[in-house]
């Protein structure tokens, strides 16, 4: 789950979207995708704003105005997105198996299934810089640290897979050293 727009208020967010927006994090989730988990053609799918994936306009008009035009142009790139897609169909095991990854219009729209999926293992990557970059999904718990109530899974989790990506990374520069 990658959102679009972060940590803003979901007027704000809605405000902020664009489809130059969409196609950018688009091509960075391709291509961190391919760079850091080795997959080599990835499948995006494009979560829809409003509900029902607008309705062909009854529901908004975002989707036909920001969220479609933003698909085709990744479509154009040779980057295979699929969109906009009602999100609340996007989450469940057999929908998941269609992508490698869901571009999401707003922080919710995307933190909240993650966390539903697996609150203590999620974690968090930035896709798109030179350098690794992982950490718990569910932020830093200040409320309880130092209390022994915190659950390391998170945090062992994350350890773990920038220690993959790092290693796919390593590999991918001996090959172009090579």
């Amino acid at each position: 789950m990658v959102p679009v727009t972060i940590h803003l208020a979901l007027r704000e967010a809605v405000a902020a979207l664009s489809s130059e927006k969409i196609v950018a994090t688009g091509r960075i989730t391709a291509a961190g995708l391919v760079r850091d988990f080795a997959i080599s053609s990835p499948r995006l799918a494009v979560a829809a704003l409003n509900p029902h994936a607008g309705e062909d306009g009854a529901l908004g008009r975002e989707e036909i105005e920001v969220i479609a035009p933003a698909v085709s142009l990744l479509r154009g790139a040779g980057i295979a997105a699929e969109g906009p897609l009602p999100a609340d169909t996007l989450f469940h095991p057999a929908a998941r198996q269609r992508y490698d990854a869901v571009l999401c219009m707003y922080h919710d729209q995307a933190l909240i299934p993650l966390k539903t999926i697996d609150f203590a293992g999620g974690v968090n990557v930035t896709l798109g810089l030179p350098f690794v970059r992982t950490s718990p999904d569910h932020g830093t718990a200040l409320d309880i640290a130092s209390t022994g109530k915190a659950d390391p899974t998170s945090l062992i989790a994350a350890l773990k897979l920038a220690g993959e990506m790092a290693s796919r990374r390593g590999a991918q520069v001996q090959v172009e050293n090579s």
